[in-house]
């Protein structure tokens, strides 16, 4: 099993001024602790369980690119990208150049979008959730289409593109991996079936609710003639090591649970990652155990 961090918030002692220097030294130690990926939320504002709106959020994209250079073994990621966030053909611009630059490190993570609260705010167009999933669709098959190097046009219901043309393509391949986000049954699960290289299932419910979706994705898999295995398995979870919290022998055993029903890849945010000790405590007690599941 590999271990992932994500970085969900950035309000951390010492203000604006602070944020830059104290992202890239959690960076560095994740990327020395042996942490396989790193992830960003694509939002603009905060999210209600994280904090208040008006809390610091950086541009997800910008942030990966920030850390690319800091770092130099992680993969990178969105945790996950909002559909309706950028047009298909700038979004696959930009996860190449990503993947370019860091030298073949970039995922695609992405999902049909949720928080209609900063898309109206920004002036975002936030359609209903069914043509959000059609342009979701959509948006995968001009992922694949521009990363299997065809030119020809893509003519689609909501996305027209003349000559999507992608030079350089990726250093990943065949391309980096389509990551999509959520545990819906019938829509999400049907689409990481189909089009997806990796899921990502919140783990808060417990080992038992993941298994079952894992059941459920495993179903749409036989009904599409996929190999269920060619799908890397994550999950997404909060892990406190303090006080108070969870104990590192705690986390293994967390993560021995998600390797026995099939999870490849625990993903964990940390309330005090900018203290920096947490971090560590993963790099010398937990990744080495839980890299024998």
């Amino acid at each position: 099993m590999r271990i992932g961090l994500q970085l969900p918030r950035f309000t951390w002692p010492g203000g604006e001024h602070e944020i830059g220097p104290r992202l890239a030294n959690i960076a560095r130690t994740a990327d020395d602790a042996g942490f396989a990926s790193i992830w960003v939320m694509d939002h603009f504002f905060q999210i209600a369980m994280m904090g208040a709106p008006e809390e610091p959020m950086l541009e997800s994209y910008s942030t990966l690119s920030y850390l690319a250079g800091a770092t130099k073994r992680v993969k990178l990621g969105t945790m996950v990208t909002g559909v309706v966030y950028r047009h298909p053909g700038i979004l696959v611009k930009t996860v190449t150049t990503l993947d370019v630059l860091s030298g073949g490190r970039a995922y695609l993570g992405i999902g049909a979008a949720w928080n209609e609260q900063e898309a109206r705010g920004l002036g975002i167009p936030f359609p209903p959730l069914k043509e959000r999933f059609e342009r979701l669709e959509e948006t995968l098959r001009i992922a694949k289409q521009m990363w299997a190097g065809t030119v020809a046009p893509f003519q689609g219901t909501y996305y027209q593109l003349e000559q999507p043309l992608n030079s350089p393509q990726p250093i990943s391949r065949p391309h980096p991996p389509i990551l999509i986000g959520g545990g819906g049954e019938k829509k999400t699960l049907r689409l990481v079936a189909q089009y997806a290289d990796a899921c990502n299932l919140f783990s808060h419910g417990g080992v038992e609710a993941v298994r079952a979706k894992l059941a459920i994705l495993r179903n749409h898999c036989d009904a599409l003639g996929r190999s269920y295995d060619a799908i890397e398995r994550t999950t997404l979870g909060t892990v406190n090591l303090a006080p108070g919290g969870m104990s590192a022998d705690q986390v293994i055993g967390l993560c021995k649970d998600l390797a026995s029903i099939g999870i490849q890849q625990a993903i964990f945010n940390m309330p005090n990652v900018h203290e920096i000790a947490p971090l560590e405590v993963f790099g010398r007690e937990i990744i080495p155990a839980v890299a024998e599941f």
